[in-house]
């Protein structure tokens, strides 16, 4: 007479329920009263749908927050209406990129940054 046959295991699913991280709720070291908040989510701005007011194509603007060319200086190239508005803007080395207006800073005609080494950018000591 055979013997029995074997129960047939399988490994725990991919998604199955994990342990918590040292960090995140219900694990080692939590702080039990500040809400965790997971690395990988994205913060919205709320305020980016109003945009900002008072620009128009051919204004020199410094381009604020954080990104590719942030601090630069820049010249607007085209407005971009929806439902958050940006600007394709040209900077002062040729290159292009689309941008929230609400990450658009304005900036006089004439202004230079420090960075360009100008001589007459510089106030004069007297």
């Amino acid at each position: 007479m055979p013997g029995r046959k074997r129960k047939t295991t399988y490994p725990p699913p991919r998604n199955a329920t994990r342990p918590p991280r040292p960090g995140e709720p219900g694990g080692p070291g939590s702080p039990g009263d500040t809400p965790y908040q997971r690395p990988t989510v994205a913060s919205i701005n709320l305020a980016a749908g109003a945009g900002r007011a008072g620009l128009k194509t051919g204004d020199r603007v410094r381009i604020t927050g954080t990104g590719l060319y942030s601090g630069e200086i820049a010249t607007i190239d085209r407005l971009v209406s929806g439902v958050i508005p940006a600007a394709v803007v040209r900077t002062e080395a040729g290159r292009t990129r689309q941008v929230r207006t609400i990450d658009l800073e304005p900036v006089g005609p004439g202004a230079a940054t420090p960075s360009d080494g100008d001589a007459a950018a510089q106030p004069e000591a007297s």
